[in-house]
């Protein structure tokens, strides 16, 4: 059956985070689809409603299964029911990383640009936060493996937090890429955690690589923790649940044990409910939900290289997340921010991903065709100055 991605869905006065207006600004900014989620996802939400009985719950077998089969069969990752441990969200596991693989004071190094909540947790856990910038070559994001480990050694780095696919430049690091990293890494005898949660909107002509498949390879799994979610690739962040996988019993034991001292380590029956029925049933949407949103790929790079051309524009090679350097529309970030705010259109500013996000923003199509060229318009009217 073919889902209906260009229905428009009123959301405001439903409490949405993204839909938070008065009046009819258009939000392009964070990373929520306003796509209805999948008929056999909203059907078994309807019932374990239906039932009757909302009462305390487990992971079962399937669940667990439907874990297994989903990530063998689509990357080749072997994982057993003894490597998973489930977890509110992946910012929360983030922050249970630097009690299992951190003190107080240690260092723990990421990328700059980033996902917000990879610095601010490390910041709020009294680690020292630790950054070294990406370098753009040839339109895309590359890790500087040389300012790495050098910022390893002057600081003793004894954790390093991956996104792969990286957000909020949209790069799916390649295998290549993956093994210098874990080389390095091993070398000096650091952590990886590697948040995999936009693994799933790997886009055509892209490989996503699991990190734990690498570790596993040299050898290094002992220190290797893997993040990722049902909730971003079937949009149903509303409903909290994530995974945490691991392959080295002492080192799943460890975070268990970490778990039970926050109690953080059960989930509610709808995010069990739909976490099993996702990766059992959600396939056939996820790949109509793809093919949509290159498509609002494809219409994106089109308008801005006719409108704004002087918008440098990263291809994302996975998600719904676009990077665009807009330097040549202003030199301050508040600035730019408030002349889309002021046209009714709001995005993400770069700044909040770290000083390499000076002057740009990050845009998100994953809405209807229709909301998409009306914000892209809006996005022409700030630049241009006609509001």
């Amino acid at each position: 059956m073919q889902d209906d991605f260009d229905e428009i869905i009123d959301r405001s006065n439903t409490g949405s985070v993204k839909w938070h207006y008065s009046d009819d600004t258009i939000p392009l900014w964070v990373a929520d689809m306003d796509f209805r989620a999948a008929p056999s996802i909203l059907a078994s939400v309807q019932r374990a409603a239906d039932h009757g009985i909302l009462g305390y719950t487990k992971p079962t077998e399937a669940l667990y299964q439907s874990i297994i089969n989903w990530h063998s069969n689509r990357y080749g990752l072997d994982l057993t029911q003894d490597n998973i441990l489930f977890s509110p969200g992946v910012v929360p596991s983030l922050a249970l990383m630097m009690h299992v693989f951190t003190d107080v004071g240690d260092a723990v190094l990421v990328n700059d640009p980033i996902y917000t909540p990879f610095m601010t947790k490390v910041q709020q856990n009294n680690r020292t936060l630790v950054t070294s910038a990406l370098k753009e070559v040839d339109g895309k994001y590359q890790l500087d493996l040389t300012d790495i480990e050098a910022k390893i050694v002057a600081h003793k780095v004894k954790l390093y937090l991956l996104c792969n696919p990286h957000n909020p430049g949209g790069r799916v690091w390649t295998a290549d890429e993956l093994k210098a990293l874990l080389a390095l890494c091993k070398k000096h005898n650091v952590a990886i955690v590697s948040d995999e949660i936009h693994q799933d909107l790997t886009l055509t002509g892209h490989t996503f690589t699991p990190f734990l498949r690498v570790a596993e390879a040299e050898n290094y799994a002992h220190k290797v923790v893997s993040l990722t979610s049902m909730t971003k690739t079937f949009n149903v962040a509303g409903i909290k649940g994530s995974m945490i996988f691991a392959k080295d019993d002492a080192l799943i034991k460890k975070i268990s044990q970490q778990q039970q001292l926050n109690d953080e380590y059960e989930l509610n029956l709808f995010a069990y409910t739909v976490m099993q029925s996702a990766y059992e049933h959600g396939g056939e949407w996820l790949t109509q939900m793809l093919a949509y949103i290159e498509s609002n790929i494809e219409i994106t790079l089109d308008f801005l290289a006719g409108h704004l051309p002087d918008i440098k524009v990263m291809r994302p090679e996975a998600s719904y997340l676009i990077w665009l350097d807009c330097s040549a529309y202003g030199k301050d970030d508040q600035v730019l921010y408030d002349k889309l705010r002021a046209a009714k259109v709001e995005l993400n500013s770069g700044i909040k991903y770290g000083s390499e996000g000076h002057l740009k923003i990050r845009l998100n199509v994953a809405c209807p065709e229709a909301l998409l060229r009306e914000g892209l318009n809006r996005v022409y009217a700030a630049f241009r100055g006609e509001v």
